[in-house]
Parts: C-alpha cells; sequence; structure tokens
C-alpha cells in the first residue's frame, strides 16, 4: 500500500509565533491587562537594541570617555540604559526566580533616567501578577531573536491587533484598524502642519500617518504631533508604540479626560484624526462645562451622548486652513434635539466636506455600522502645495460629498471586514477628484456609491446627513416580469423534485440488492 503523503506544514510569520508564545505565558491574566506585560518587553529589547549601537558609535567615534553621559544618547533621540535596565542583564537572569522583579526594575530605571518616558512603562505588572517563570524566560528567548527596528515596530503594531481581536466588545478600544486609519491619511493627507487626536488610544493614527508622509517620500520632521489620551494604561502604550518607532510626540502631561482636563486649550491643528468613543453616556454633568468656550457659536451637546462633544472639540482644534476625518456610531448622522441644531450649523457654516459609510463588522470592538466624517475649515477655492504637488482645489462651499462603502471590504479573522489598498484608492481618487478644479471630466455621481448634495438639498431634507438619503439606490425588482419569473422558477423546481424522486428509487434499489429492503 502507497504512503499517505505527509501534508506540507504551513509556514507562520515571525509575528505569529511570538503571539503563540506569548499567549501560553497569558494563562489566568485578562488580555486587557495582559498587554502591557507583553508589549513592555517588545520596548526593553528595541530600547537596549538602540542603546548598544549608539554605545558602540560613541566607542568607535574615540569618544569611550563620554560612554555614560547621558547627552551623547539623548542627542540622537536614544534612551540612555544603566546596567540593570539593558537587555543582555535582562536575558543574563532569565532563568532565575526573581526575574520579574528584575524587568519592574529595569522599567523603572529607563523611565526615571530618561524624563522623555515619564508616565510611559507599566508599573509592577510583572511581580504583581506573578507570572510563571519558566514561561516568562520561554518568551524572552523568543523576543530575543527579534534583531532590527523595523521588525519590532511590526511585531509591537501586529500585537496590538491581536489584543484588540482577543479582548473583543466592549474593549480594545485602544485600536482602531489599520485599513480604517490608513484610509483616513490617504484622504486627509497629513504631510506637513500639525497633527492632532484627542483620544489617541495606542498611538495608531499618529504611526499610520508618519508611514504615509514617508510612502510618499515627505518628510515626517515636518510634521507636529499632539494628541491626548483618558485611559492610564492606553496612555502607556501609546507612548512605548511612538517611542518604539523614534516619533516625538506631545501627549501631554499625564492621560487626562479631553472634555474636562484639556491638555492642548490652546492648539490649532492642520489635521485631526479620531476614534473617540461611540455614544458615551454621562460624559459630563448637568451643569458641567456650559460655557466651555469649545462650543462658542453652538449649542451645548447633550449630557446623554458625547458624539457631539467631540464634533465640536475637534472643529474648535482647526486651524485656518484645518481638515478633521474621524469616526461615529451612524446615529450621529440623523439625531434630533440638541443634536440637530448643532449638525445644521456645522452645514450652515460650511464645515461638512463628505460623509461617508463603512462597511459593517471592521471594527473588533462593535459591529455596529460606523461614519466616517470629513470637516474641512476652508472649502473655499485656493491653491495650495502639499508634498511638493500643486493642487487647485475649486469652491465647495454649497456642497457635501456622500459616499457608502458598505459593499466593499475583503473578509478578514473569518468575522471581521477590512478595506483593501484598491478599495481605499477607488474611495481617495473620487473625494481628491471631487475636491479639485476641473471635477466635471473626473468626478460623477455613481448610483449606489457615491452623491455631491447641495446645501439647499441638505436642508430641504431637514439636515439629516444620512448617504441614502442623497445617493440613488437602484430598485432591482421594479423591471422584473412576475409571471415570467415564477414560470422560470415553476420549470427548475419542477426538475428539482424529478431528480430527487429518482435518487430517492435508486437508493431504495442499493438497499434491496444488499438484502436489507426498505418498504415505506
Amino acid at each position: 500500500m502507497a504512503k499517505a503523503t505527509a501534508k506540507p506544514k504551513k509556514e507562520i510569520s515571525m509575528e505569529e509565533a511570538l503571539w503563540k508564545s506569548a499567549d501560553k505565558l497569558r494563562g489566568s491574566v485578562e488580555p486587557a491587562e495582559y498587554k502591557h506585560v507583553v508589549l513592555s518587553l517588545f520596548f526593553l529589547k528595541f530600547a537596549s537594541d538602540k542603546f548598544e549601537a549608539q554605545r558602540q558609535r560613541i566607542i568607535e567615534e574615540g569618544r569611550e570617555k563620554f560612554i555614560d553621559n547621558i547627552a551623547f544618547y539623548t542627542k540622537d533621540n536614544v534612551f540612555y540604559l544603566p546596567e540593570e535596565s539593558r537587555w543582555s542583564y535582562i536575558m543574563q537572569n532569565a532563568k532565575q526566580d526573581d526575574i520579574a522583579l528584575k524587568i519592574d526594575t529595569a522599567l523603572y530605571t529607563i523611565e526615571k533616567t530618561n524624563p522623555a518616558l515619564r508616565g510611559a512603562l507599566p508599573d509592577n505588572y510583572y511581580s504583581r501578577l506573578h507570572i510563571d517563570t519558566a514561561k516568562l524566560a520561554s518568551l524572552l528567548d523568543e523576543i530575543n531573536k527579534i534583531n532590527t527596528d523595523d521588525i519590532i515596530g511590526r511585531v509591537y503594531e501586529y500585537f496590538l491587533g491581536k489584543f484588540a481581536l482577543a479582548e473583543g466588545k466592549g474593549k480594545g478600544e485602544f485600536y482602531t484598524p489599520k485599513c480604517i486609519v490608513n484610509l483616513i491619511a490617504e484622504m486627509i493627507e497629513p504631510y506637513d502642519g500639525v497633527l492632532y487626536d484627542p483620544c489617541c488610544g495606542s498611538g495608531g493614527m499618529f504611526v499610520q500617518s508618519i508611514r504615509f508622509v514617508e510612502a510618499h517620500q515627505g518628510n515626517k520632521r515636518k510634521v507636529s504631533i499632539y494628541g491626548q489620551e483618558y485611559t492610564n494604561t492606553t496612555y502607556k502604550l501609546a507612548k512605548m508604540n511612538l517611542a518604539i518607532r523614534g516619533i516625538s510626540a506631545n501627549l501631554g502631561e499625564m492621560a487626562a479626560n479631553t472634555f474636562t482636563n484639556d491638555q492642548h486649550k490652546d492648539l490649532k491643528a492642520d489635521f485631526i484624526m479620531a476614534n473617540p468613543p461611540f455614544n458615551q453616556k454621562e460624559w459630563r454633568a448637568d451643569n458641567e462645562l456650559t460655557d466651555d468656550p469649545r462650543w462658542n457659536g453652538y449649542e451645548v451637546p447633550p449630557t446623554s451622548n458625547a458624539n457631539y462633544g467631540w464634533i465640536l472639540n475637534i472643529v474648535s482644534k482647526l486651524s485656518q486652513n484645518g481638515v478633521a476625518g474621524f469616526l461615529l456610531a451612524n446615529g450621529a448622522l440623523s439625531d434630533d434635539g440638541t443634536e440637530l441644531k448643532i449638525r445644521k450649523q456645522l452645514i450652515e457654516n460650511n464645515l461638512v466636506e463628505a460623509i461617508i459609510i463603512l462597511p459593517r463588522s471592521m471594527f473588533y470592538t462593535t459591529d455596529i455600522s460606523v461614519t466616517l466624517w470629513v470637516l474641512n475649515k476652508n472649502k473655499k477655492a485656493r491653491i495650495a502645495e502639499q508634498n511638493g504637488i500643486i493642487k487647485k482645489y475649486r469652491n465647495r462651499e454649497n456642497e457635501v460629498l456622500f459616499m457608502d462603502f458598505r459593499q466593499m471590504g475583503s473578509p478578514f479573522e473569518k468575522k471581521y471586514t477590512e478595506l483593501t489598498d484598491d478599495d481605499r484608492k477607488a474611495v481617495t481618487d473620487v473625494y481628491h477628484n471631487w475636491q479639485k478644479e476641473g471635477y466635471e471630466e473626473t468626478y460623477k455621481d455613481v448610483p449606489e456609491f457615491c452623491y455631491s448634495a447641495s446645501k439647499e438639498e441638505v436642508a430641504e431634507k431637514g439636515y439629516t446627513l444620512v448617504p441614502s438619503r442623497y445617493i440613488e439606490f437602484i430598485n432591482r425588482d421594479e423591471n422584473i416580469d412576475f409571471d415570467t419569473k415564477m414560470k422560470a422558477l415553476q420549470s427548475e423546481l419542477k426538475d428539482l423534485l424529478i431528480a430527487e424522486e429518482q435518487s430517492k428509487k435508486d437508493l431504495l434499489s442499493v438497499f434491496k440488492e444488499l438484502g436489507y429492503e426498505i418498504k415505506l
């Protein structure tokens, strides 16, 4: 008998291998807490690699006497690491019973030695969680194999996504799927100026924006980053995430509530990207923030839902030519009462540029349908240079572009959807063509996809921003001949029933020949 051919083993990526190794360590620790443990080890490895490279450079330049001078590290954006904070020291002690305490000490010492990392690293996670020493040593061995800056950043990002998937609904708010962040960056094009995120999570908006700039041969040093994050542990994730990539950012003095403790009160941003918590309830007390300057010219957002609080916070931060791309639950498109009054004023003030419905199941935290809003402080005709390219914008003050992406996207991780590169390009091409002079030749309304509505049309429809109220949808049933359709179905069903009857006869005949006749 011929030997069965063994199935070839599926190759897995380094990120997947690391994830499997790390997941064994988790045990009873919740992913929400566990991610800080694992990701801080990646940071420790990264910081050590950079430190050792800089240390070697100092020696090669004949400046050995400055080898422990902190200034010779920080001048090149390298963190100085005392002996007990270096990865080599951790690996020498990886099999010791007190390795958890040594890791805690290493992280504490790095933060204390480098003011830029103040508040960035976990406090006493390893000792407090009583992690199995053997499993921790195994994970350290795996991380020890990573040896380049590019890979450590890639692994950190991969793990953020996996942790968000693991935490699922109701959690994982620290992470916005990369394809959505890329879409926002590609639409608003943050090449040069101040970039702000009022609820920055783990800093993904910033990371992808810088990648966007670099992918288009831009200069990331021309982008100044400002952000704020409410949750302390997520604030630490963001600071580590940015530090790993050498991205400078002002995330405020501490983790803080954007509404009640705005860390960037006087900031004016050229670009704003955000994914605020959806439908946040009781975000302020009845008598709180009622005369906040961020609401000037608008109604005070209701206490029942923070959606319009986030919108007005964003509007208040926009510079003269500022553009914002942010995500909200679909309900914000048609809310009544105070929200309607605010929405009407936003439209009348010519701030709303584009409203885009995204496919369902794109987020790991919720399966509700979500909208991308694009606000633009200057929709007038103007000429602007972006990354060395001259762009001639037409006057769009009397228009709003509506788009519906619900037919786009590809399956991801079985139950999720993601936008492909081609999907995003199709969308951004339409948006940018619509913005510019000559749009009569490059843009057209497409049924079930996009429609450019006048401000008058929006007013006639009661200032709703639901795209399906404007985009034409084709009724594919209206031209069907009912009698013809039913006769075709009748014929198909007849053929199926005949085939079924023949199959039944064949089956009964087989059992009869075997001596096990079935009598019905």
